[in-house]
C-alpha cells in the first residue's frame, strides 16, 4: 500500500512540474508596463477561440498574440496602439469591448432586443389567455348536469347505506 501512495505522488509531482515548466514568464523592467500588459492580455479576445481572452487561452495563436503585445508594450506602445494593430488584423472580435459604431451596433443592442422581445411575448401570451372567456357549450352544460345528478344521487346512497351500517353496529 505505501509503494503504491508513493508510486501515485511521484506521478503526481512529474506531471505538475511538466505543467509549471510549460508557464510563461514574461519580465518587465518598469511595473507600469506589466500592469499595462495584464489589462491588454484580459481585454484582448483569442480570435481561435470561443470566449477567451488571449490570457486563458492555451491556443498557439494565443501565444503569439501574447508575445507580440509583450513586444509592443516593450517598444514603448500604448494601449490604444496595441488595440488598434489587433482591431486591424483580426478585426473588432478581437477586442471584448468593441466600440460603438454602425458595424458593431447589433452587439451593444441585439441583447436588450431580444430581452424586450421576450418579455413583449410573454406578455401578449398572458394577456390573451386572462382575456379568452372560455364558457360550456349547451351539450356540455347538460352533461355537466347529468353527472352531477348522478353523483349527487350516488353520494346520497353512499350516506344512507354508511347511517344503516352505523345502526347496526350501534345495537
Amino acid at each position: 500500500m505505501r509503494v503504491m501512495t508513493m508510486f501515485w505522488l511521484l506521478v503526481v509531482l512529474a506531471v505538475s512540474s511538466a505543467y509549471a515548466a510549460n508557464l510563461q514568464t514574461y519580465t518587465f523592467d518598469d511595473p507600469s508596463k506589466e500592469a499595462l500588459f495584464r489589462e491588454l492580455i484580459n481585454e484582448i479576445r483569442c480570435p481561435k477561440c470561443q470566449n477567451q481572452t488571449i490570457a486563458d487561452s492555451d491556443a498557439p495563436l494565443a501565444k503569439d498574440l501574447r508575445d507580440r503585445t509583450y513586444l509592443m508594450v516593450q517598444e514603448g506602445a500604448t494601449k490604444q496602439e496595441v488595440i488598434d494593430y489587433m482591431v486591424a488584423r483580426y478585426g473588432d472580435f478581437a477586442y471584448y469591448r468593441p466600440p460603438v459604431q454602425m458595424s458593431t451596433l447589433v452587439l451593444w443592442l441585439g441583447p436588450l432586443v431580444v430581452i424586450l422581445g421576450g418579455a413583449g411575448v410573454i406578455l401578449w401570451r398572458v394577456r390573451s389567455r386572462s382575456n379568452t372567456d372560455v364558457g360550456l357549450s349547451a351539450e356540455e352544460q347538460a352533461q355537466l348536469a347529468k353527472l352531477s345528478a348522478a353523483n349527487a344521487v350516488e353520494s346520497t346512497d353512499a350516506a344512507n347505506q354508511q347511517a344503516g351500517r352505523n345502526k347496526g353496529n350501534q345495537s
